[in-house]
């Protein structure tokens, strides 16, 4: 066995830390919401120390600081398993690009979410900014589940598998998906929930932004329905129905948490699924789409 073959990586390894990635990356997604919903937003006041004086919180700062400062601390974990994965699909045998890029992607778009995260602070989490941060997430999601999903498919060019009115559909239900996502931070940057009792708003009607979002869920659950109806009649591939089901079952869950969390001013516990269910349905989109 030559040197090249001996330390080659398997793909199950790889597979394995692309899936790590794309949890862990969903994960911090719920822990920054923790930080907003419990007001510890600005637990550390600055960034990247977490006082003038400390870079790590201090007793003084109490459960804010704590909780501030555990959610920066997942950002190492992060880059971490990313540049693991990187390195692994680097020393894959034989080496491919398209994995090389998507879990260089996934590294780089952690290093730029630390330092958005950072800005929101200096900014005293400015809706738009943190708007911003969670939007980075969604790309870097996206970009982890693409590493994990190419690892097991050849190189070569893409072949559709349903006609092209169908693909049509799911790509337009996937905009719309992104459009229901985009609408949601719009709602988040309305309300209250801003991490600090000091930091602004982004000025939007709270009722009227939300009407607006849940008329764009609605449309959104329509489609979805609909794409997964016509992938039944043409006897699509069983994984891309199973895959527009589990899309509507998503949907209808998360509208479900949507709805009951305006109508009991919205708790914290249930805000906080809401914003797992916004990453759940974007990867189950992804899914669709792939």
């Amino acid at each position: 066995m030559d040197r090249t073959s001996r330390f080659s990586v398997s793909n199950q390894l790889l597979r394995r830390l692309a899936l790590a990635s794309l949890i862990a990356n969903v994960v911090i997604v719920v822990t920054g919401g923790a930080v907003r919903l419990t007001g510890s937003g600005l637990g550390c006041p600055t960034w990247p120390r977490c006082t003038d004086d400390s870079y790590v919180a201090t007793p003084e700062m109490g459960i804010h600081g704590a909780i501030e400062f555990g959610n920066r601390m997942l950002s190492p974990v992060l880059t971490v398993i990313a540049l693991a994965g990187l390195l692994a699909a680097v020393r894959r045998r034989p080496r491919r690009q398209s994995l090389v890029l998507l879990s260089a992607a996934v590294l780089l778009g952690i290093a730029a979410q630390a330092v958005i995260g950072g800005i929101t602070v200096w900014t005293s989490l400015n809706p738009s900014v943190v708007g911003l941060h969670f939007i980075a997430s969604i790309a870097i999601i996206t970009a982890a589940y693409a590493f994990w999903r190419r690892i097991d498919e050849p190189d070569g060019p893409v072949r559709s598998l349903v006609p092209g009115p169908l693909l049509t559909l799911t790509w337009l239900t996937a905009a719309v998906s992104a459009v229901v996502v985009l609408g949601g931070v719009l709602v988040t940057g309305s309300g209250p929930h801003a991490g600090d009792p000091e930091s602004p708003r982004n000025g939007l009607d709270p009722e009227r932004i939300a009407q607006v979002h849940a008329e764009s869920v609605f449309l959104l659950v329509g489609l979805s329905v609909a794409l997964w109806l016509a992938l039944r009649a043409v006897n699509a591939p069983a994984n891309a129905i199973r895959s527009a089901g589990m899309l509507v079952v998503v949907e209808l869950g998360q509208s479900l948490i949507g709805f009951v969390q305006y109508f009991t001013g919205l708790p914290e516990v249930l805000v906080g699924a809401h914003m797992l269910g916004s990453c759940l349905v974007w990867l189950a989109t992804l899914a669709v789409l792939w």
